[in-house]
């Protein structure tokens, strides 16, 4: 008994390492031990009993869990009920024969689902009161923000080139996420191009380069795309092959100005409604004239869909958007936009230190720590208006949008509502930060970062979810 009581008291007086801490992220500790640099914390909301915590002050990137503060900041500005209105104005004159005698200008109002279906309600309005032809220009105005300066290296080189929809460049007049879409089609026999053509109008409105070749039936369909910056604009480069028997396919590519394909889709709207542009469309970053009178308008969707799209497929054109819209003044810029969400955090109390450089974390200069974004779960938890609509946002792994976090038990998959975070460079990141519920029906939080080193290994999903799945169903069993 003696030398039990003194082998207690020498492993008192040790130094305890953080992840002899981490008892309630035994498995996930492990990834620590590779060279990883982790911060985690689980808690329950009702007690604040911590159940498990590795290093959770430590700050690091978060990646896209950003977006949790974005969508917690914009509920608290706008409540769940707002929506962005789309307007098209002008001072000129409408004359009896529906001729508009000077510009017809789109009002760019930030929203950042902003789609082919709301120009083209906006193009039958306008035709509904009773406009035929615009006797000047279209002219879409970015005065609230746009084009938005690149702080990252993917979208400032989406400018003139881009394999991906991801790096969509901003803008308050911005179309379908800043993306172009074309559909690729089969074509009339094997051995034949296949037909590539815009998804949102019959009328060509991107470059199109099609070297796309139609094969036999059940031959396979791979395709390649790239959108590139040429001296006459925009075009889809499109390769590869798709079977004759298969379906059609949608490619989406970032464009090298949101705001100029937003008016040469509109455009096209209007052509094809029989509202004739005698002079074309061009962009502007001048706010319409106070003398301008609304000729249509169009409200988009309340923010709450808004978020869950935003948080749900991690997009960062809509995060960006939204953060963008949090300034109050003209010409913001993604530093304006993140100060914004960090001044509604300062007033969350014991959240401790936050960096942001942007609303949706593509920024990987962001950092918090886990038991800040824990105090950040909490407080939205306590807010019985805001919390519907902010958890709603967030996704059951069982039932995820992201294929890559259906994992773990189905305690894990149908317990715990999340939001993941992934970068790749400079280093690699996987973080997640969310709620559960035990099996009592208690509410917890945890927060999860994962940062790589310029020595660690590749880092994926897998072995990040895996442990954190079996850590996080212990806690909700025992709990």
């Amino acid at each position: 008994m003696l030398r039990r009581l003194l082998s207690i008291s020498l492993l008192c007086l040790l130094p305890v390492s953080p992840l002899l801490q981490a008892d309630g992220f035994a498995r996930l500790a492990e990834l620590g031990e590779r060279g990883f640099l982790i911060g985690a914390e689980a808690r329950l909301l009702d007690s604040r009993e911590v159940l498990g915590a590795i290093e959770p002050q430590r700050q690091l990137s978060p990646a896209s869990v950003t977006k949790a503060y974005l969508a917690a900041a914009a509920l608290d500005h706008w409540g769940p009920q707002h929506r962005f209105t789309t307007r098209l104005v002008s001072d000129a004159e409408l004359d009896a024969h529906g001729v508009l005698h000077g510009d017809l200008v789109l009002d760019g109002g930030g929203d950042p689902a902003l789609s082919t279906e709301d120009l083209w309600r906006l193009t039958q309005r306008l035709h509904q009161r009773g406009v035929r032809s615009v006797d000047g220009q279209l002219v879409v105005s970015q005065w609230r923000f746009g084009p938005v300066e690149c702080i990252t290296t993917d979208r400032c080189q989406a400018h003139s080139r881009v394999a991906n929809a991801y790096s969509a460049l901003l803008s308050s007049a911005g179309v379908n996420h800043g993306s172009w879409c074309v559909t690729v089609a089969p074509g009339p026999a094997a051995g034949e191009p296949a037909r590539v053509t815009s998804c949102d109008s019959q009328a060509a409105i991107v470059g199109i380069d099609n070297r796309v070749a139609t094969r036999a039936d059940d031959s396979g369909t791979r395709l390649n795309a790239e959108r590139v910056l040429r001296s006459e604009g925009d075009v889809m480069v499109v390769s590869g092959q798709i079977s004759l028997n298969a379906t059609p396919r949608d490619i989406y590519r970032a464009s090298s100005d949101p705001a100029l394909q937003t008016a040469r889709t509109l455009l096209a709207m209007l052509e094809q409604a029989g509202v004739r542009v005698r002079k074309g469309a061009t962009t502007s970053i001048a706010e319409p004239p106070a003398t301008a009178r609304r000729l249509a308008e169009v409200e988009g969707l309340p923010l709450q869909e808004l978020l869950l799209r935003t948080m749900h497929h991690s997009n960062n054109f809509m995060a960006d958007q939204l953060a963008l819209n949090l300034v109050e003044t003209p010409r913001a810029d993604l530093i304006l936009g993140a100060q914004a969400i960090e001044h509604f955090v300062a007033g969350i109390p014991d959240h401790g230190p936050l960096t942001l450089r942007s609303g949706s974390g593509l920024t990987p200069e962001n950092r918090t720590s886990a038991r800040g974004g824990n105090t950040l779960l909490e407080s939205m938890f306590h807010r019985p208006a805001l919390f519907p609509s902010f958890v709603a946002s967030f996704q059951s792994p069982g039932n995820g949008v992201m294929r890559f976090m259906r994992r773990g038990s189905t305690t894990f998959q149908h317990h715990v509502m999340l939001k993941t975070g992934t970068l790749n460079q400079p280093v690699a990141v996987r973080s997640l930060g969310g709620y559960f519920r035990t099996r009592t029906g208690r509410w917890g939080v945890f927060t999860v970062m994962v940062n790589g080193t310029s020595s660690t290994p590749w880092l994926n999903w897998a072995q990040v979810l895996d442990p954190l799945a079996e850590d996080l169903e212990r806690m909700i069993n025992e709990n």
